[in-house]
């Protein structure tokens, strides 16, 4: 893609899964890439694989970092870290903190970080990595399907606020992805998730598509739309199926 060819990208959460994939493609086309996670060996070993830069470290405060080892610039932010924050309506604060703070508020300090030079140059793009959890939500996962509705919402907004001044945003929402996330996720997303699900280097293929498309929404699992779509259409209804998905993952699926 021209967009991409040469261009500074950071993805964070890449020492492996939807990350990892990520990296690989925009290094694939081209990219300048860094590369980021709490794990710096395995940062690094993606970066040493693709011919990357590693910047290890908290996903919140690596943008000034990035943007240096990058040459000044970055054109591309994949905000790909997350934390899958199983638990209910009991859970402690904070597990509700934690997954607050690497969900929605590590996008929201790095377009702190990124918008000026992006406002100023009249061009950037801001990639999400949400999840189906977002647009609809997920059974044993409280703290986790709040937050990434929160991700949508603030990806949602910056698109809306910003779109006229040059800022293209992409949120990405699939289902199940074979990760160690979705092995973490356990009975609940092997019950929920697991039939469907994707490998990661399908997520960077759907991105691709929706970028040479300036498509906000990235669907790696197409019925998501329809999912979405009833949802909306008939919310009772559309809650009382997820009750019974509940109902038989506390009866036996746990």
């Amino acid at each position: 893609m021209s967009t991409v060819h040469g261009a500074g990208v950071v993805v964070t959460g890449a020492g492996g899964g939807i990350g990892a994939a990520l990296a690989r493609r925009f290094a694939a086309e081209g990219a300048r890439v860094v590369v980021n996670d709490l794990d710096a060996d395995k940062a690094k070993a993606v970066a040493a694989e693709i011919g990357a830069l590693a910047v290890p470290g908290d996903a919140s405060l690596i943008v000034d970092t990035a943007r240096e080892a990058l040459g000044g610039a970055v054109d591309i932010y994949c905000a790909n870290a997350g934390l899958g924050a199983p638990g209910d309506a009991l859970s402690g604060e904070d597990v509700w903190s934690d997954a607050w703070d690497v969900n929605v508020m590590a996008h929201v300090r790095a377009v702190r970080a990124l918008l000026p030079d992006w406002l100023e140059r009249g061009s950037g793009r801001f990639v999400s990595t949400v999840s189906a959890a977002g647009l609809l939500t997920m059974i044993g996962a409280a703290p986790y399907s709040v937050t990434k509705h929160g991700a949508l919402a603030y990806a949602e907004w910056l698109s809306l606020t910003y779109r006229h001044r040059g800022l293209k945003v992409h949120a990405i929402c699939p289902q199940g992805v074979r990760t160690d996330m979705l092995t973490a996720s356990g009975s609940a997303g092997e019950l929920v998730l697991s039939s469907t699900a994707i490998e990661p280097a399908a997520v960077a293929d759907a991105l691709f598509a929706a970028m040479a498309e300036d498509r906000f929404l990235v669907l790696p699992h197409p019925e998501v739309a329809g999912f979405h779509q009833a949802r909306a259409a008939d919310p009772d209804r559309w809650l009382a199926t997820m009750n019974r998905v509940q109902q038989k993952w506390e009866g036996g699926a746990r």
